[in-house]
């Protein structure tokens, strides 16, 4: 195992996709109007991998319009205070909206809820071009 300048656990792709996989929620963090924002969303992988990032969101959302064809980041982690324990997973990609019905129909069906109120039939799948994780033991 791998360990940075902190002591951290330096993780592998595989094991930080594994941890991708184990959360339905997950942080993207995308320019709104010049600034940085973060939004918390569900979330699930897929692709030819397992290393695409899939997320449903509204139409005419703020995510939805400033996603396309950008690059963005995304974030998961779980940590327990008690124990002083816990893991951080980043990816970094180019983000794009999904418009060809065929790929809609194909990802509606993927094990993928909202939690929000309202429409969501829009598809976001952002490509971990950059994957990078962080482990802390006590």
């Amino acid at each position: 195992m791998n360990v940075d300048s902190a002591g951290l656990d330096v993780l592998s792709r595989q094991e930080c996709l594994d941890l991708l996989s184990s959360t339905p929620i997950g942080r993207i963090v995308f320019t709104d109007r010049a600034l940085p924002a973060v939004q918390p969303v569900t979330f699930c992988l897929d692709g030819e991998n397992g290393e695409d990032i899939v997320i449903r969101t509204g139409v005419g959302s703020k995510l939805a319009a400033a996603t396309r064809h950008t690059v963005v980041a995304f974030e998961v982690d779980d940590f327990d205070p008690d124990t002083r324990t816990g893991w951080s997973v980043t990816a970094v990609g180019r983000a794009r909206a999904v418009c060809d019905p065929a790929e809609i129909a194909r990802l509606s069906r993927l094990p993928l809820t909202a939690w929000a109120p309202g429409d969501r039939n829009h598809f976001i799948v952002v490509r971990a071009e950059q994957l990078s994780g962080r482990r802390i033991r006590h």
